[in-house]
């Protein structure tokens, strides 16, 4: 059986949401049975109450179990990844392959949403977000200028993290189990502002490449970035896969 690991930085309900995932991709938990009560999970796995409700209340909420009143929670389907699932390593998504960059962090800090900022996180205009501002180059030449917004509840912790050794992806998903599920991107010509400018190499009205993307985990948007790119240097790669059941 697999066991919680306490030494890992993920949350515990995290980790028993997957466990029971896994049970149910496996089978082991069978569509239609019902699953242990709260009392035999928490002695299974050595866990509270309180983190055993808040896993299975997400996989009641992402439709894996359902509960009916006075009878208890049962597996309601199976837990097949579908569809296109996009690799999330930041060189893959946005450069061509075998390049190496380099990455300076600019800024990073909390504030309160400005502009239409609240619309785009789809957020309370009097809730914190967390922004990072960082600096792609390869080579030594700057290349490609980012800018992300969290909503501060999404990730309490992420300006203790190293953002300029590794991806928001990565410590989104292997440090803090938030799994990136969805990402809409807008992509269009923008014309850069002097500080754009200056810090990507370029004049004042140069054209650039914007992307403004939306990552979505589950249905919660987690994640709103604003991303620059030079026109004249390096090629987009994005390379997406199908996971096969």
């Amino acid at each position: 059986m697999e066991l919680i690991d306490r030494d890992n930085h993920q949350k515990l309900y995290l980790q028993l949401y997957e466990i029971i995932k896994k049970k149910i991709a496996s089978s082991e938990w069978p569509v239609g049975s019902q699953i242990p009560t709260e009392e035999n999970i928490c002695k299974m796995f050595g866990v509270s109450r309180a983190t055993v409700r808040t896993a299975v209340l997400e996989l009641v909420r992402e439709g894996y179990l359902k509960r009916q009143q006075g009878k208890g929670t049962f597996i309601y389907k199976n837990a097949v990844s579908e569809g296109l699932t996009m690799l999330t390593n930041f060189r893959e998504l946005l450069y061509e392959e075998g390049l190496n960059f380099t990455t300076n962090v600019l800024a990073r800090t909390v504030m309160m949403p400005i502009d239409d900022l609240d619309v785009k996180l789809d957020i309370l205009k009097d809730k914190h977000i967390i922004y990072i501002k960082r600096l792609r180059l390869i080579n030594n030449e700057p290349t490609l200028l980012q800018e992300s917004y969290i909503p501060y509840n999404v990730c309490p912790l992420l300006l203790e993290e190293d953002v300029e050794h590794q991806s928001l992806f990565d410590i989104f998903e292997k440090k803090y189990g938030i799994k990136i599920t969805k990402v809409k991107t807008n992509i269009e010509i923008t014309y850069l502002k002097t500080d754009e400018g200056r810090l990507i190499g370029l004049t004042e009205a140069s054209a650039a490449i914007l992307l403004a993307q939306s990552f979505y985990s589950a249905d919660t948007l987690i994640m709103y970035t604003r991303s620059i790119k030079r026109t004249d240097r390096f090629n987009f790669f994005l390379e997406l896969e199908r996971k096969i059941a």
